[in-house]
């Protein structure tokens, strides 16, 4: 696999260690912080295996760190000159090129037909409520970094832009949905009682 050719957890990981080396589990408390569980599919049990391929791929290595006064020291990871230039060139593909996403709910949706009314008003409003809770918990992640540098307030007010875009969505398809029928939905049934499916 090429340098430049990083999953988004690997250049998560990787960008996070140009900024300055870090182990485990301190990346593990900065992605925490900076809400990054939001958009990345890094889990603490994950950090150990990415680290393990950045390393073997030559894009960082074992630096040396002070050693702890108690317990056992970690083995703390910096880029080489190597995982610099790949996180770069990959950031910069990142940043330029728009890229397709997969969202479940496109799913849902083009299955739409299956679902009884009232069951998908119950879906959406559920959608609804979790949509407003995720808005709240990036908005008390980003006020809880009043210091943060200007990309990591970027990348806050990206995800509320974009929960702010799909309320927005979610609101008007909840309001055209007010007859209760989706529109694919016929308006009279088979005799029978039932609708093709």
């Amino acid at each position: 696999m090429p340098a430049d050719d990083l999953t988004p957890a690997e250049l998560t990981l990787l960008g996070l260690l140009v900024e300055k080396p870090r182990h485990g589990y301190e990346l593990d408390e900065v992605i925490t912080a900076r809400g990054m569980r939001e958009w990345t599919e890094i889990g603490f049990s994950s950090i150990y295996y990415l680290l393990s391929r950045l390393r073997d791929r030559g894009l960082i290595s074992d630096v040396e760190a002070p050693r702890a006064v108690r317990g056992k020291g970690r083995r703390v990871y910096g880029p080489t000159d190597e995982g610099r230039r790949a996180c770069a060139r990959a950031a910069e593909a990142a940043v330029a090129e728009p890229r397709p996403v997969f969202p479940p709910l496109l799913v849902g949706l083009a299955n739409q037909p299956v679902i009884p009314p009232d069951r998908l008003r119950a879906a959406l409003d559920r959608r609804a409520a979790a949509l407003a809770e995720r808005t709240a918990a990036v908005r008390a992640a980003r006020d809880a970094q009043p210091e943060a540098p200007g990309f990591v307030r970027a990348i806050f007010d990206y995800s509320l832009g974009q929960l702010a875009a799909e309320q927005q969505w979610l609101a008007g398809y909840r309001a055209a949905e007010g007859d209760d029928r989706p529109p694919t939905e016929p308006r009279t049934r088979k005799a029978d009682g039932h609708g093709p499916l």
